[in-house]
């Protein structure tokens, strides 16, 4: 089976999902989008109301902001996978429950086993949190890379604090022009 058929199988595994409570509230499950060899995922918390409604992620505001900060460095948003930890929007736009997350973060390990990113990039405390260490803050580690169970992590604020407070957008492009750096290095590009 080719990455294209298992990442579908993945994802109407996750149309089917009743592992939590979320799939209740939901409009549209969100799996993800983009290419099954893309060489970047991106990963932020989870769906917010446009999300939801449309059943992409990152289309609303801080989705904009992600697009653009995405061609500021020069890559297409086509070239790169982007998800969330919850793949259903948790009410009110709260931040998932560890039961939450727990129930939902296999379906992103099966993404990453099939795409094989060489770096996820993680957008905000949530997927920091679940992916790399519960311990650690985007405000301290924000601009670095973790190595951990054989990936590549670069964290950054999610896109929408710095729609929230102006303040973390001067701080975002920063970590974005660290991504195209290591990126620029490592000669990792959006897709193959």
């Amino acid at each position: 089976m080719d990455r294209e058929a298992m990442l579908r199988e993945i994802e109407n595994d996750i149309r089917h999902c009743t592992r939590c409570d979320l799939h209740k509230t939901k409009t549209h499950y969100v799996p993800g989008v983009g290419p099954a060899n893309a060489k970047i995922m991106f990963v932020g918390e989870g769906p917010g109301r446009d999300e939801d409604i449309q059943g992409l992620p990152f289309v609303g505001a801080a989705g904009k902001l992600l697009t653009q900060l995405l061609s500021t460095i020069g890559i297409d948003r086509s070239q790169v996978f982007i998800g969330n930890i919850v793949k259903c929007r948790p009410p009110n736009n709260r931040v998932p429950t560890v039961e939450e997350v727990e129930a939902c973060i296999p379906y992103l390990y099966a993404q990453i086993s099939v795409i094989e990113p060489e770096i996820i990039v993680t957008l905000g405390n949530t997927p920091l949190n679940a992916l790399v260490s519960p311990a650690l803050k985007v405000s301290s580690v924000h601009g670095r890379v973790f190595e951990k169970d054989g990936l590549k992590f670069f964290v950054t604020f999610h896109p929408a604090a710095a729609l929230y407070h102006g303040e973390y957008k001067e701080l975002l492009i920063e970590d974005f022009m660290k991504l195209k750096q290591i990126l620029d290095e490592t000669k990792i590009v959006g897709g193959s």
